[in-house]
């Protein structure tokens, strides 16, 4: 499951700041604990994407020891793993386009965090590196 723990701290401007502790360029803002956790997301997504193009390896998230949690969707989650995976093996995209017998434009999508797919794609995919996606299941508080 990938929870990144966050850090909520007053700041000056009356709002509630979010950083996260494994990314530390994902910052955002909210005027409620609430809506600054909602941000959040958005923020650890757009700072993924970064990672992602800049071909550097996602951290993966810490234990969150009590603090709260940002969840990544499941399909976006699957989408690191398979990021990290491509860099650990020394392959390119294009490497794995190959591989699948797709299309260059469907690996872009498949890398994407903004894209929808299908999660069958991202084991597909993970697959041809030997591994495989398993979801957990946990309450929701």
């Amino acid at each position: 499951m990938f929870a990144y723990p966050v850090i909520l701290t007053n700041d000056d401007n009356d709002t509630i700041m979010v950083t996260f502790p494994d990314i530390p360029e994902a910052i955002t803002y909210g005027d409620s604990e609430s809506e600054a956790l909602a941000w959040a997301l958005d923020a650890l997504e757009t700072m993924l994407e970064s990672y992602m193009d800049d071909k550097q390896r996602i951290p993966y998230p810490s234990p969150s020891n009590g603090r709260p949690v940002v969840i990544l969707p499941v399909v976006a989650a699957g989408k690191v793993v398979l990021h990290n995976t491509l860099l650990e093996a020394g392959k390119r995209k294009a490497d794995l386009a190959r591989l699948l017998n797709l299309s260059p434009t469907v690996i872009d999508r498949l890398l994407s965090l903004r894209h929808k797919s299908k999660i069958e794609q991202i084991e597909t995919a993970l697959a041809v590196f030997g591994k495989k996606l398993v979801v957990d299941v946990i309450p929701n508080n």
